[in-house]
C-alpha cells in the first residue's frame, strides 16, 4: 500500500509546483497586458503547450477579433489537407484533336514571380485549343473587400483560370516595362490619382516613379482569350461547355511553393486562388466559399468557437476567429505535418517574410508565424521555441488600437521574449 501512497504524494506535490510555476507566470504576464499600453485596444493572448497539453496563458482567448491575414492560417490548412503534392493547373480533354482547357484556379500560370508556363507548353503541342471559362462561379472580390482597393497591388480579381497573377506591370524606362505586353497601349504616363480607371483597363504611370508598379486589371473572357492568342502566337477558342467524358488532371508547381509565397510575404491573391483550386478538388465548379464550407463541416468541425470566415486572404473585416481557434487549427497542422516542413512555409522572425524585421533571435530564430494587419488591428498567430527547447503555440490578437503599429510590434517583442526565456 505505501507505493500507491508515495505515488499519489510525489504526483501532488510536483502538479502543485507546476501549477505554482504557472501562476507565476500567468502573475506576470496579466500584469504586462493589463498595463496602460494596452489600455484603449481589445487584445486576447493564448499560448499552448502541445506536448503536455497545458494552456500556460490566456487571455480573452475566446472573443472573437478581426483577423487580417491570420486568416490565411486557415487557408495554409485546407491547401495542406485538400490539395496534393503539385497544383492542378488545368483539367483538358483531347476530342477531334482539339485541346479542350478547364482551370482549377491555379495562380501560377505566367506569375510575375513564378513564371510557370506548363499549361502553355502543353497547350503549344496542338494546333486547336479551346478554354471553357464558365466554371468559375464566385464573385471577382470577397465580402467585404474596400471598393476603392480595385487598382492595388494587394487586390487582384479572383478567376477560375488566372494568367499572370491578374496585375499588369509597369516599370518606367526608355521605352517603359509593360507586361503583359498586351497591355501596351493601355498605359497612359501621367500622373493620376489612381493607377487604374475602376470599369476599363486603362493604367496610369507616374513618369517620376522608379519603382514597378503592379495593378490589377478587369478578368473577363475576352481579355482571357486575347492573353491566350498573344502567348500561343494563334487563336484559341471558348467554348460553352467541355467535352463528354472523363477529363484528365495536368499540374503544375509544387504546391508547397504556393504556400510558402503566400505566407512569407502575405500575398492575397495566391490565398484566395488557393480557395479555389481546393474547390476544384470536390467539385467541378470553382468556388473558394465550398472549399470553406467542408473544412468548417470535416477538418475543422470540432473548433470550439466556429469562425465567421468569408473569404481566403484576410481583406476581408468581416472575418472573425478567436485566438482558440488559431490555436487549434496550429495545433493540428503541428501534430498531421512534419514540423520541419510545416516551419519551412512560416516567416521566421529575424530572418524571412514579414516578420524579418522583429522577433530576432538570440541567437537562434525562435519564433514562426504568420502577421496580419489591417488599419488599427495587428496579430501575430504560430510557433514558438523558448530557451529550453519547448515548442509553444500561440496566438496574440490586437484590435483597435491607437498607437502607432511599430510600438505595439515592440511591446508584443518584449513579451513573446519573456516567454522564451522564462518557460
Amino acid at each position: 500500500m505505501r507505493k500507491p501512497i508515495l505515488l499519489v504524494l510525489i504526483f501532488l506535490i510536483v502538479t502543485s509546483c507546476a501549477s505554482t510555476k504557472y501562476k507565476k507566470y500567468n502573475k506576470r504576464l496579466t500584469a504586462v497586458l493589463n498595463s496602460e499600453f494596452y489600455h484603449n485596444q481589445f487584445l486576447g493572448l493564448l499560448v499552448y503547450d502541445p506536448q503536455t497539453l497545458d494552456t500556460l496563458f490566456s487571455c480573452n482567448s475566446k472573443k472573437y477579433f478581426t483577423p487580417a491575414s491570420n486568416t490565411k492560417i486557415f487557408t495554409l490548412y485546407t491547401g495542406l489537407k485538400l490539395l496534393p503534392k503539385n497544383i492542378p493547373a488545368v483539367r483538358y480533354k483531347i476530342s477531334n484533336d482539339t485541346l479542350f482547357l478547364e482551370g482549377t484556379g491555379d495562380p501560377s500560370l505566367l506569375h510575375p514571380y513564378f513564371r510557370d508556363s506548363t499549361v502553355l507548353q502543353f497547350a503549344k503541342g496542338f494546333s486547336d485549343v479551346a478554354l471553357y471559362l464558365n466554371n468559375f462561379q464566385e464573385d471577382k472580390f470577397g465580402p467585404g473587400w474596400a471598393w476603392d482597393d480595385f487598382d492595388y497591388y494587394y487586390s487582384p480579381e479572383r478567376s477560375g483560370m488566372p494568367i499572370y497573377g491578374n496585375v499588369v506591370r509597369m516599370q518606367n524606362g526608355s521605352p517603359p516595362y509593360i507586361s503583359p505586353t498586351l497591355f501596351s497601349d493601355n498605359v497612359v504616363s501621367m500622373s493620376h490619382t489612381r493607377n487604374r480607371e475602376e470599369s476599363r483597363n486603362i493604367f496610369y504611370l507616374n513618369p517620376l516613379d522608379k519603382d514597378t508598379l503592379e495593378v490589377p486589371f478587369i478578368v473577363d473572357s475576352t481579355l482571357i482569350k486575347n492573353l491566350w492568342n498573344k502567348e500561343l502566337g494563334r487563336k484559341v477558342t471558348l467554348v460553352n461547355q467541355m467535352p463528354e467524358g472523363e477529363l484528365r488532371t495536368l499540374y503544375s508547381i509544387p504546391s508547397d511553393t504556393l504556400y510558402k509565397r503566400m505566407m512569407y510575404v502575405s500575398d492575397n491573391f495566391i490565398a484566395e486562388q488557393l480557395l479555389v483550386v481546393a474547390s476544384s478538388t470536390l467539385s467541378d465548379t470553382l468556388n473558394g466559399g465550398r472549399a470553406q464550407k467542408y473544412m468548417l463541416e470535416h477538418d475543422l468541425a470540432d473548433l470550439r468557437q466556429p469562425p465567421k470566415w468569408v473569404d481566403g486572404s484576410g481583406l476581408s473585416r468581416y472575418n472573425l476567429f478567436t485566438p482558440e481557434s488559431m490555436v487549434q487549427i496550429l495545433n493540428k497542422m503541428y501534430r498531421e505535418f512534419p514540423k520541419e516542413r510545416l516551419f519551412n512555409l512560416f516567416p521566421v522572425g529575424g530572418v524571412s517574410g514579414t516578420l524579418k524585421n522583429w522577433y530576432p533571435g538570440n541567437p537562434e530564430p525562435y519564433l514562426y508565424a504568420k502577421s496580419g494587419s489591417l488599419s488599427n488591428n495587428y496579430n501575430l498567430s504560430g510557433y514558438l521555441i523558448t530557451k529550453s527547447g519547448k515548442t509553444l503555440i500561440f496566438s496574440f490578437m490586437n484590435n483597435h488600437y491607437l498607437e502607432p503599429t511599430v510600438e505595439l510590434k515592440d511591446h508584443m517583442q518584449q513579451v513573446f521574449e519573456w516567454i522564451r526565456d522564462e518557460y
